[in-house]
């Protein structure tokens, strides 16, 4: 329940910070200015003693993470990702989160395995070892299966996982409403949605069915994406709780030095494939991997990216797509006026401010990365200029982009540690001219004409019927034209132009 009784789990979460030492780390790494600090070590301080102790023999913010719980194990895999933001020395330390947690029971898994899917696991498989991997949800045993000797990968949900989640983010639903009605600043950004939108996602996410369904469905769609695999999945055995996929070996993205070391790989050129395989997939397919972190991604033997894990995929509509691209496009060619109208036509900012001063503002977030080193650009400090932004012109959150945006952060991210001096805009440059030019020009135009003419022609049939039923409202609409105004010959007229046309352009 989403009560008061969830102050309890929110003040045991700073004082656990606090007890932990993760605390002061913490707000270092992101650069935290004076004023939160000192709020922050004064709200916290006095509840200390109440916070989890945790393994005492993990660094602080690892520490206190894991002894919270998933939810914020989550938080923490997003943050191992970006060392340009917590600092590389606590990125590193935070990448124990990816896949590398203590795993549970072998004794359990399989328990687990043979009540979801009916079946004596010595029965299916001639070989059911140890994990060989955990994280937050779930873990995965690498086995064999006895008919056909098949390597392949089974993945078993933590016992009890869905209660533990769901206790946090009940927590943070309550956090969300207290922001709310007493910080009515917060409201713009839409904490509750965000909240409900991050439960939405957690929710298939501990559904092991739709993640195969997600998979099977991001496999087919990247089949002919050069230098990009996917594993296929095996439905019968699976099942809500347990998944199983074919085994693809490969060196994980976690171990840099070990891709770096790969003969053939040249590691500039695959940090840019990461980033242009992830905006083609959201471009292009409009349905992308939500949680490409290193954990998710391997190197595979003939120098394929492959991925894993498709318990959060994301998507985004065609007419949220061209937007999102033509803003991307409009940093791309610094026409920060394109920019901003494209803000304000899809609604991202109020009508009623300025379109000419929001166009400055934007000038004043793109012009420090252009032509940049990579290395000399702050993304904490970069991101808290853009919120300073957001904030002024009372742009509010836009849950359908939450997805995408974050794990746009988390994607640049991977593909820094292979090219620290990468720059996400320059990479970025092909994959988003080429969407613009599929979509926007006179190819798109005729497909969008064509795909309206399909829509039309279910309707030929009737168009006789809707003529006659349209000309005797219109009889009616003369005789009581104050009930009706909207009605005349004029929308009669236009009607059967309509039909004539879509009747002359499929013959």
């Amino acid at each position: 329940m989403r009560g008061p009784h969830n102050i309890w789990r929110l003040i045991r979460t700073g004082a656990t910070f606090e007890r932990s030492g993760a605390m002061k780390i913490a707000l270092d790494a992101m650069d935290a200015p004076t004023s939160l600090r000192v709020a922050a070590r004064v709200m916290v301080w006095p509840f200390r003693w109440l916070g989890l102790k945790g393994d005492q023999s993990q660094p602080p913010v690892l520490r206190a993470l894991t002894a919270l719980g998933p939810a914020y194990i989550k938080f923490g895999q997003l943050m191992s990702t970006r060392p340009d933001v917590v600092g590389d020395q606590l990125a590193n330390e935070l990448k124990i989160l990816q896949d590398s947690l203590p795993p549970f029971s072998r004794d359990v898994a399989i328990a687990e395995v043979e009540k979801e899917l009916e079946i004596k696991v010595d029965a299916v498989f001639s070989d059911f070892p140890e994990p060989v991997a955990a994280a937050s949800l779930a873990q995965v045993h690498k086995a064999t299966l006895r008919e056909t000797g098949q390597v392949v990968a089974v993945k078993v949900l933590r016992p009890g996982i869905e209660k533990a989640f769901m206790r946090d983010v009940d927590a943070f639903h309550f956090a969300a409403r207290v922001a709310e009605v007493f910080a009515p600043f917060s409201r713009r950004l839409k904490p509750t949605a965000v909240i409900e939108h991050f439960q939405g996602i957690v929710e298939a996410e501990l559904d092991l069915r739709m993640e195969a369904s997600a998979g099977d469905e991001f496999a087919a769609n990247t089949q002919n994406d050069k230098g990009f695999s996917v594993p296929k999945m095996l439905w019968q055995y699976s099942a809500r709780r347990v998944m199983t996929t074919e085994w693809m070996d490969g060196i994980p993205l976690g171990d840099v030095p070990a891709v770096l070391a790969q003969e053939g790989i040249d590691p500039v050129e695959f940090a840019q494939r990461i980033i242009q395989l992830f905006l083609r997939h959201a471009l292009r397919d409009g349905f992308f991997h939500g949680d490409m972190h290193q954990g998710n991604l391997k190197l595979s033997e003939n120098g394929d990216l492959v991925a894993f894990d498709f318990g959060i995929m994301g998507r985004i509509d065609t007419h949220t797509r061209r937007a999102y691209a033509e803003i991307l496009f409009g940093f791309l060619k610094k026409d920060y006026m394109r920019v901003a109208e494209v803000h304000f036509e899809v609604g991202y900012v109020p009508a009623d401010q300025d379109v000419h001063a929001f166009a400055q503002a934007l000038r004043s977030v793109g012009e420090p990365i252009f032509g940049q080193d990579a290395s000399n650009i702050s993304m904490a400090r970069l991101l808290s200029h853009l919120f300073e932004v957001t904030e002024r012109f009372g742009m509010e959150t836009r849950t359908e982009l939450i997805l995408l945006q974050r794990t746009m952060v988390v994607v640049e991210g991977v593909a820094r540690t292979l090219d620290p001096d990468m720059n996400m805009w320059q990479v970025s440059h092909p994959v988003v001219e080429g969407y613009i030019r599929d979509t926007l020009g006179p190819k798109a135009m005729l497909n969008d004409f064509v795909k309206t003419a399909r829509v039309f022609s279910r309707f030929g049939p009737h168009l006789p019927q809707i003529a006659e039923t349209l000309l005797l409202q219109a009889q009616s609409a003369d005789r009581q034209p104050a009930k009706t105004p909207w009605l005349n010959w004029r929308s009669i007229a236009i009607g059967l132009i309509i039909g004539a046309v879509v009747m002359v352009f499929l013959r």
